[in-house]
């Protein structure tokens, strides 16, 4: 019997895939048992180590995540949305932790997933980063001492392979912000201003998305107020921090009872 987690990687050849299979590989602390792709890939049925330039893993590529989930005790998920939603569904029959990093999910993909957590551990984050998770919290805390005379605007820069906007973690600030205030973000978001907007309406969060070059990520929080500005930041330089977080998360969710968590439960915040 492995004392080892056995992690299974979902999207194997995406720069996240690729970073997450080289810190589960070169982990102390777990196992990778299976890297799954598509239906049609090319790297299916080779090793894994091999497809990305590398040195043999002992770990073949596969488009069956059923029978690869049913080995392991841990999904890390950076996927699509249509992806994600079948995953949690197999994570939970093989009761799997499910770690999430995929974005864009809609409210009937959210559905799903708070579905299949009834049955297994799901971490699901926007940003699984210890800075971005702080500056979660103090996004909440200033927005919480401050009034509707301060403007809040969210400002994230991204790759320009990004297909989603705003980020999911632009809208996990803005959700704090929202929760700081006591006021439904939905209600109060204002994103993608074009042409004549007018004034801005009181007590509002507008959204900003940047796209360009090979930005990893970069979120501002400001604050403003006449004659004064509070601006929180936080920058990514190395994709490494989310798979880090990530590999955090799922060796955190062994044990844990069934049930959606996030990055807050993970790092104790």
């Amino acid at each position: 019997m492995h004392a080892l987690p056995g992690i299974v990687v979902t999207g194997a050849s995406g720069r996240m895939g690729q970073m997450l299979i080289r810190m589960v590989a070169a982990s102390e602390k777990a196992r990778l048992v299976a890297c799954i792709e598509r239906e049609g890939h090319p790297w299916l049925g080779r090793d894994v180590g091999a497809c990305m330039g590398g040195a043999d893993l002992g770990v073949t590529v596969t488009d069956d995540p059923l029978e690869a989930f049913a080995r392991a005790q841990g999904v890390i998920d950076f996927t699509a949305p249509a992806a994600t939603v079948e995953f949690a569904a197999l994570a939970a029959q093989a009761r799997a932790v499910h770690v999430i990093g995929t974005t864009g999910l809609e409210p009937g993909d959210l559905a799903r997933i708070e579905a299949a957590a009834r049955h297994a551990v799901i971490v699901r984050a926007g940003n699984m980063s210890l800075g971005v998770n702080l500056l979660v919290r103090l996004t909440r805390k200033v927005a919480q001492a401050l009034d509707a005379d301060w403007d809040i605007e969210v400002v994230e820069a991204h790759h320009r392979m990004k297909v989603d906007a705003p980020s999911g973690t632009a809208l996990m600030l803005g959700q704090a912000a929202a929760d700081g205030r006591g006021v439904a973000l939905d209600q109060a978001m204002v994103s993608g201003r074009d042409g004549i907007t007018g004034a801005r309406a009181r007590g509002s969060i507008g959204f900003s998305a940047i796209r360009g070059g090979d930005i990893v990520g970069e979120h501002d929080v400001i604050f403003a107020a006449d004659g004064e500005r509070i601006v929180l930041r936080h920058i990514a330089t190395d994709r490494a921090i989310f798979a880090r977080g990530a590999l955090r998360a799922v060796l955190w969710g062994q044990g844990q009872k069934p049930g959606q968590y996030d990055m807050m439960d993970v790092l104790g915040l």
